[in-house]
């Protein structure tokens, strides 16, 4: 869009952002924005290094009336003396500059040879997003005070000697966020909670506390935790339900023997529970650190309990043909609180939500893997009963995976191509014809009632549906092709069924008279049954009797010259009886054996198989046989296993059987 405006642009037009400034500018770069609740655990996990450090046994955190919020510990404290090169207060330093920090140098000299801390931009980001900040710190008989607003001084480094008696030691970091950079200053008590409660969990031996005051009251709501069971006991409290076997619970760390790699202290401490049924707990740390996004030591547990349970397996044999395990078996029903400590951590973004650190997957899943394995061998029981969990999960996988939707366009189920439909949308009207082959399909579609009659025809033998899954039903065209034109999906014979996309009232197969269109007839027959039972029970599928035999019978008296039909043999040998008593000569007529419905014409496929005044279509309907009955009689016909059953039912009936040739 054209604009009159000029503007300039030189070397004045480029701007360098310095301190704190391209926090304010983009604070969603360096925290979250709902709340202050990020910048708040920034000072608790420096809190939370001193005592992972081995400095301090308290953490308090006080949410004021005012709104601010204040954290308290009994670490070293903050130096404040001038820094050796910048020759500013080092405490001025920490919250005012973008990486800079105590938490950089990992050496043996090092302030924190573990700490959460490592983009050294943490509780700078919080100075630059107050609106005011101050500090006290502790330390060496002394006390230095200093405030911040939006980042910069506004009261100079103080000190003044501790009183006699006082031999208070650490920091305390009052903070009032500026709601301009949050959707919310409120801070979610829930999440506090959770997170105060964890860092209890994980520092067995030190108290952390929540108060809360209240606007107008001298009471404070006061709440502490301090865990001697560590891991287990907060795993144990929190499951959702109760695991099937025991806890696997440990901690290994690093004496800096195992590997050049892997510095000294390095390691992890895990809690790790199987459950059945409800969502599993996950929750997994970094020196301290909540990685709520998971990462790299997540991937190092998942990687050790999988191996160690798929060792365990394959030692005894557990795993069925066909199944193959993968990691997400074992790791779906796993509930977890896993605490790794590594000495310098790598995270994804500045609120550390993710480990990144490549080292850590193969630090955790060495020290978790041998001994879960060696325990799943020392209680062989309980190994077992977790190697069936675990091979359920991965059938349960196999089983989704194979599963065969509908073809859908635009959303809706796509009606098959080979489909001709009728006019009508009449259920009580509409028949469906299941037709044995392409030239049958061929004459129904020229013989029918266009108005209610719809063909479907059928490419060769149905599949044998008896012992194929429900979910891998549609992997066979031609049953997909009828379930599709049907408008019901496969289902149980208990449970609700949605009938609302029912397209046909009457659902008929039409197959050949003779032994193939009988075996074709019966695997149709065993696909509604055992898919579709409830379009049974309904009434909705029947059977279309075509004739085997055409008989040309001369003019006889005062009948004229017909064409009679005959299902069977017995049909054949009466109307042969009828044309006799009818005074027709021996020999008169003429009798032809239809070889299938492709030989009939569409005038004679209408009068005797679609014509509903002179067809012979028999619905379809539980017998008097039991379901369960039922069932086992078609499992030992249909059955792939039930050759013997077969065969002796074959041997006692053989008598009894007639031969098509």
């Amino acid at each position: 869009m054209a604009t009159n405006k000029q503007v300039s642009y030189g070397e004045a037009s480029i701007r360098v952002l310095k301190g704190l400034e391209p926090v304010r500018q983009r604070p969603g770069m360096y925290t979250r924005t709902d709340s202050p609740l990020h910048c708040i655990q920034e000072v608790i996990d420096n809190a939370a290094d001193e005592a992972l450090a081995g400095f301090g046994k308290r953490l308090a955190l006080t949410l004021h009336a005012d709104g601010s919020a204040s954290v308290e510990d009994d670490g070293r404290g903050i130096p404040f003396g001038l820094h050796p090169d910048e020759q500013v207060p080092v405490i001025e330093i920490v919250y005012t500059q973008l990486h800079a920090g105590g938490k950089f140098d990992k050496g043996g000299q090092g302030a924190y040879s573990f700490s959460g801390g490592l983009h050294g931009v943490g509780v700078s980001v919080t100075n630059a997003l107050a609106k005011r900040l101050q500090v006290t710190t502790y330390r060496e008989g002394q006390v230095a005070s200093i405030a911040f607003a939006q980042g910069e001084v506004i009261e100079k480094l103080a000190l003044r000697k501790q009183q006699a008696g006082d031999r208070r030691q650490g920091t305390t970091v009052r903070v009032w966020p500026e709601p301009k950079y949050f959707d919310s200053v409120d801070l979610s008590r829930a999440d506090l909670t959770h997170l105060l409660r964890s860092k209890a969990v994980l520092m067995p031996g030190v108290t952390v506390t929540l108060n809360v005051e209240k606007a107008g009251r001298a009471e404070v709501e006061t709440q502490s935790w301090l865990y001697k069971g560590g891991l287990t006991d907060y795993l144990m409290q929190t499951l959702a339900a109760d695991p099937i076997v025991p806890l696997f619970d440990g901690e290994q760390y690093a004496t800096g023997a195992e590997s050049d790699d892997v510095a000294e202290g390095e390691g992890a401490a895990w809690a790790v529970a199987f459950t059945e049924e409800g969502a599993p707990l996950r929750e997994s740390y970094v020196n301290l650190i909540p990685t709520v996004a998971g990462g790299t030591h997540e991937s190092g547990l998942k990687d050790g309990l999988f191996g160690a349970v798929k060792n365990f397996i394959d030692l005894h044999g557990l795993l069925p043909k066909g199944v193959k395990l993968m990691p997400d078996d074992v790791f779906s029903r796993a509930s977890f609180v896993l605490s790794a400590k590594v000495l310098d951590p790598q995270f994804q973004g500045q609120i550390k939500e993710r480990l990144n650190s490549r080292d850590a997957l193969r630090l955790v899943s060495n020290f978790v893997k041998p001994p879960l394995e060696l325990w799943l061998n020392q209680h062989v029981e309980h190994g077992k009963k977790l190697a069936e969990l675990v091979i359920r999960q991965a059938q349960t996988r196999q089983r989704a995976a194979q599963k065969v939707e509908k073809r859908k366009g635009s959303g809706v189920a796509v009606l098959p191509g080979k489909l001709t439909d009728c006019e009508s949308r009449d259920l009580s009207l509409n028949e469906l014809f299941l037709v044995e082959g392409d030239s049958a399909g061929g004459s129904a579609k020229m013989g029918r009632d266009k108005e209610t009659q719809a063909i479907l025809p059928l490419r060769g033998k149905v599949l044998n549906a008896w012992e194929v899954e429900r979910d891998r039903i549609f992997a066979n065209n031609e049953i997909h092709d009828i379930a599709v034109a049907v408008g019901v999906d496969p289902h149980g014979a208990e449970g609700e069924v949605d009938f609302s996309g029912l397209r046909y009232g009457k659902v008929c197969i039409l197959s050949d008279a003779d032994v193939d269109g009988s075996h074709i007839q019966v695997l149709l027959l065993t696909l509604f049954y055992r898919h579709f039972p409830q379009l049974i029970a309904r009434g909705h599928v029947h059977v279309a009797r075509p004739p085997l035999y055409r008989v040309d019978a001369p003019a006889r008296g005062r009948k004229p010259a017909a064409k009679l039909y005959a299902l069977d043999e017995g049909e054949l040998t009466a109307i042969l009886d009828k044309l006799r008593k009818e005074g027709c000569r021996e020999g008169a007529w003429t009798i032809s054996r239809f070889k299938g419905l492709g030989e009939m014409s569409a005038e004679q496929l209408w009068e005797t198989t679609l014509n509903p005044e002179t067809r012979r279509l028999l619905p379809v309907t539980f017998g008097a046989l039991d379901a369960a009955a039922t069932t086992a009689s078609l499992t030992r016909l249909m059955g792939k296993g039930e050759a013997a059953a077969r065969r002796e039912l074959m041997e006692l009936n053989a008598d009894a059987v007639e031969i098509d040739v």
